[in-house]
């Protein structure tokens, strides 16, 4: 066994840093000005599927996009770093838990200017009433808080496990 120190503690402040993310969702991130662009790009590309895919499509492509590194990673057996990436997709479900989470009271600034509730457009307002589901907002908004944070967690597993268990015990910073 060869501990990567260098890696074994990128990974601990960044799981510290993004578990601090899911505990606090509300006072946002570095990431969210990453994710934003992303989420509206989701919405052009699913316009094509019609109205409610295309609303979706943001809050899909914002968990789609970082989970494709993550992919990109483990295709090429780099598990530290998917790993590493994972957390991305961990805060970005959460980013959609805050979005979500605001369905009813409609408090967040879009990209309008605006909040829901002063006439802009709220995608998870539009698809919880679509759905019928705009009642449990709570509920549901508590399972992508729940799917984030366990997103979070393997993550941080993964990337402790790689670190003390490097794929190539030669030299660390291939990965």
């Amino acid at each position: 066994m060869k501990i990567s120190y260098p890696k074994l503690i990128f990974a601990v402040v960044m799981i510290l840093y993004f578990l601090s993310i899911a505990y606090a969702p509300m006072n946002g991130s570095f990431l969210d000005i990453v994710d934003l662009p992303i989420h509206e790009t989701g919405h052009l590309l699913f316009r094509p599927f019609g109205q409610f895919l295309m609303v979706a499509g943001g809050s899909l492509f914002q968990i789609i996009m970082p989970a494709v590194f993550v992919g990109y990673f483990v295709w090429h057996q780099k598990y530290y770093s998917a790993g590493i990436v994972l957390l991305w997709v961990g805060q970005s479900i959460i980013n959609v838990y805050v979005y979500a989470a605001d369905a009813v009271v409609m408090q967040l600034v879009l990209t309008s200017g605006m909040t829901g509730s002063e006439g802009s457009f709220h995608d998870w307002n539009y698809l919880l009433t679509e759905t019928g589901l705009i009642n449990s907002t709570k509920a549901v908004a508590s399972l992508i808080r729940m799917a984030g944070t366990l997103t979070m967690i393997a993550a941080g597993v993964v990337a402790v496990y790689y670190s003390i268990y490097p794929q190539d015990e030669t030299d660390f910073r291939n990965d």
